[in-house]
């Protein structure tokens, strides 16, 4: 509005400078109003007259210049009640054209289903399919022709399709049928052109009208009245009154609703109906529901004779007998196990029975019922049927030797041949046979068609290809390639036959769908491109991008889906479920990027890309105890192992004395020994030398490394004098250590005879010796003087004297031993 009034403010602008010019203004308006023109003032309007106000000169501005003023505010004044008029009229017919009626069109919906909603108690639930026809119809530009693709206006003519329900302009379905009658009884041959009542389809659901169909007056979708006028208050092309027409399927009542497109609603009305077997009481229902089962069994006799129906109560006839029954085939000869649905059954043997001739067989396949009278008895024709002949059945019917006389193929000669059996031969007689388009003549067989080689020239309907037929009668069929030109649409391709003109736009309508498919909105093909796609209140049903089997509840949509939130749940190595949010599509900042050369250089790679991280470490507490088994501490279970705890290892070593000193370390099983205070091989093995205390008197310490068990016998050479202290002894520690008093005392003797025994032993030898001397030399000198005498005392001497070995064994033995003894204590001291 505001760009109108500054037009005619631009108007009235001008023609105040023209004024001043002393050119003169001129102003055309009225009642009605009109367009501002600039420079001339307000436009004409209906009605309106010229008012042409001439001004004085310069010379006369001083005298006239109240009455020049007085009528310049009125032309003023008519110029700003013709613009506003304009504006007025410009707006309010626009509205009317392109209004939102959003305010009324609750209002008029309810005062179409009023009739329908008393009848239904307020249930409008059945209302939704013609709820959708009528809001398109109040929706600007919702209808729209398929055929011109144009928008349906409130005021134009239109037609209705009774199959789709598709709104069309008048001129447009009217002729889109007469071509499509056109194109459609193109004949298959010369002769039938025309002939035939061919119907035309609707471009959209392709429902079939016949010729006397074909659209010619303009009614509502009701067809009560004829160029219904425009109510503001009404359905768009509607009469306003109730409907009245038929449901479908036919009930009996008429719909209630007023003048309307799309289908009718089901029947609201109630009624007492029976259920199907009609062994329940009748109860109301809705008539368009009103056929119920009780779900007792039905109990029919079935068609076997022999059962009834066992199934629920159903509508219609009941069903094949499901049991199975020994029947006789027709003839009675064989007996079968069959469907009782099928008692009627032929086998395969031919009857067989002898003819009443009584010289030939039946040769029918069981059958019931006598068998007939002989098909060669009776009288019987010859083959050109001119003669009757009466023979006995066993005889053929002769040939009467008449000529033939037959019709051939060809129509126009008879057989020149005798009676015969079989088919007569084909016409050979010479005709002089003219081509179809009546250029040539040719004699030749008349069995044989005759068409020459000349192509008709002719220009076909379409204005484009020439007939090209060879002998054309002159009828040249319709043009029978494709016209393939690109519709409007540039989808698809015009599939008619080649035509003149331009092609009809494209019959088809395209689907334009949400994301998921769900929501549909049909438009005309070539209209998708150009429409938006509905708003779809369905959950998006894309499959998960990430590992979840599925994904986050969130309405239908384009474009990606928004980032998974859902805790990830992977299994992860360990066994437990990774408690992070997805991550499978995260955004990671890109290293490395080039670097531009300037601002001038577009980076060629994002910044950011979407990629899978791995899952990160897990945390979850695992009691995790330490390589010595001293303690179990909680560990994240991604760095839960074996850990030393810094304290000694403690295990009672092999030597059974003393305790490992490394630092927690592994511990390994040892022939299924699970005892935590033993070493295992991995402690530090005992260094130390045996601390364990020697028996009493035993003054060695152990040779052993620390050791479990009791120490060895200590075989060490104790150095002792004997009790003669005259003698060194070496006699092992265990011995003297072990021995008693009595033992200690046998063991530190030297076992040789005792130096003072001996000097007194020689001492006593020596005076025994001495005395003997003294006696022999007695002896010897009283033998000296008695001869006789002195060798019988010799004699008895002689015998008396001991040998050497008896008077120096002692002197040899006891030295001899000790030097063994010695050697071998030497021996056993150098062993250990």
């Amino acid at each position: 509005m505001e760009a109108a009034w500054r037009q005619a403010g631009r108007g009235r602008g001008r023609a105040r400078a023209g004024g001043q010019a002393g050119n003169g203004l001129c102003a055309r308006g009225g009642a009605g109003g009109g367009a501002v023109r600039p420079g001339l003032g307000p436009g004409r309007g209906s009605g309106g007259g010229t008012a042409c106000i001439s001004l004085a000169g310069s010379s006369s501005l001083g005298a006239s210049e109240l009455s020049s003023q007085k009528k310049f505010d009125e032309i003023k004044k008519a110029n700003q009640a013709a613009a506003k008029k304009f504006v007025e009229d410009q707006f309010s017919s626009s509205s009317e054209e392109e209004e939102d009626i959003e305010g009324k069109h609750g209002k008029i919906l309810a005062k179409t289903f009023t009739i329908y909603t008393n009848q239904t108690d307020g249930d409008a639930s059945e209302l939704e399919r013609t709820r959708q026809y009528v809001n398109e119809a109040f929706q600007s530009g919702a209808l729209t022709c398929l055929i011109c693709i144009a928008s349906v206006k409130r005021n134009q003519a239109v037609w209705s399709c009774s199959g789709c329900f598709c709104i069309f302009h008048m001129p447009c379905i009217q002729k889109w049928a007469k071509d499509s009658l056109f194109l459609i009884s193109s004949p298959l041959t010369d002769d039938d052109f025309g002939k035939k009542d061919y119907p035309w389809p609707c471009p959209k659901c392709r429902f079939e009208y016949k010729r006397s169909e074909t659209p010619t007056r303009y009614y509502c979708y009701c067809g009560k009245v004829e160029d219904p006028e425009l109510d503001p208050w009404l359905v768009h092309h509607s009469c306003g009154q109730v409907c009245e027409r038929e449901f479908k399927p036919p009930c009996g009542h008429k719909c209630l609703l007023l003048c309307h497109p799309g289908p009718c609603p089901p029947c609201p009305k109630m009624v007492a109906i029976a259920c199907y077997c009609k062994k329940a009481k009748p109860v109301p229902r809705r008539c368009s529901t009103k056929e119920w089962s009780c779900q007792l069994p039905c109990g029919r006799k079935l068609p076997c004779g022999q059962h009834t129906c066992e199934n629920p109560c159903h509508p219609g006839n009941c069903q094949s007998c499901p049991r199975v029954s020994k029947q006789r085939c027709v003839c009675g000869r064989q007996i079968a196990e069959r469907l009782c649905a099928s008692p009627f059954w032929q086998c395969e043997q031919v009857c067989g029975r002898t003819l009443p001739c009584g010289n030939h067989t039946c040769e029918q396949v069981c059958h019931s019922g006598p068998c007939g009278e002989c098909p060669r008895s009776g009288k019987r024709p010859c083959p050109c049927e001119k003669s009757m002949f009466f023979l006995p059945c066993t005889e053929d019917v002769p040939t009467c030797g008449d000529s033939c006389d037959k019709v051939l193929e060809c129509g126009i000669h008879r057989c020149s041949q005798r009676c015969h059996r079989g088919l007569c031969e084909i016409c050979r007689q010479e005709v002089e046979k003219q081509c179809r388009c009546g250029k040539h003549t040719k004699r030749m067989p008349c069995h044989k068609p005759y068409l020459c080689e000349t192509k008709c020239t002719k220009i076909r309907d379409c204005q484009k290809h020439q007939c090209k037929r060879k002998c054309c009668s002159g009828n040249c069929p319709p043009c029978d390639q494709l016209c393939g030109r690109t519709l409007g649409c540039r989808n698809h391709k015009c599939p008619s036959v080649c035509h003149r003109g331009s092609c009809y736009p494209c019959p088809e309508t395209v689907d334009v769908l949400c994301n998921c498919g769900k929501t549909v909105l049909k438009v005309p093909c070539g209209r998708e491109r150009s429409t938006k796609p509905p708003k779809c209140k369905k959950l998006c049903s894309r499959p998960p991008t990430c590992h979840h089997p599925s994904q986050e509840k969130h309405n239908c949509h384009f474009g990606p889906c928004p980032a998974c939130r859902q805790s990830c749940q992977k299994v992860l190595k360990c066994g437990h479920l990774c408690p992070a949010s997805c991550h499978d599509e995260a955004l990671v900042k890109q290293t490395g990027l080039h670097q531009p050369a300037g601002p001038w250089e577009q980076p060629s790679e994002p910044a950011f890309i979407q990629t899978a991280l791995p899952c990160p470490p897990c945390q979850v507490p695992i009691p995790t105890e330490c390589l010595g088994q001293h303690e179990v501490s909680p560990l994240p279970c991604h760095s839960a192992g074996p850990y030393s705890c810094k304290r000694f290892c403690g295990r009672l070593l092999d030597c059974q004395n003393h305790t490992c000193m490394k630092e927690c370390h592994k511990f390994t099983k040892v022939n299924g020994n699970a005892d935590r205070q033993k070493a295992s091989p991995e402690c530090s093995p005992c260094e130390e030398a045996c601390t364990k205390p020697r028996p009493p008197g035993c003054p060695h310490s152990c040779v052993l490394p620390c050791h479990p068990d009791q120490c060895p016998p200590c075989v060490q050479m104790l150095k002792i004098k004997c009790h003669c202290k005259l003698t060194n002894l070496y006699i092992e520690c265990i011995k003297i250590t072990c021995a008693d008093l009595k033992e200690k005392d046998l063991l530190s003797s030297c076992k040789n005879q005792c130096p003072k025994e001996i000097k007194e032993a020689e001492a006593k030898a020596a005076i025994e010796e001495e005395k003997r001397r003294q006696q022999a030399e007695l002896e010897a000198f009283e033998n000296r003087l008695k001869g006789r005498r002195k060798n019988k005392r010799r004699k008895d001497e002689v015998e008396v004297e001991q040998s050497v070995w008896q008077k120096y064994k002692n002197f040899i033995v006891l030295p001899v031993c000790g030097v063994a003894v010695v050697m071998l204590a030497w021996l056993m001291a150098y062993n250990n």
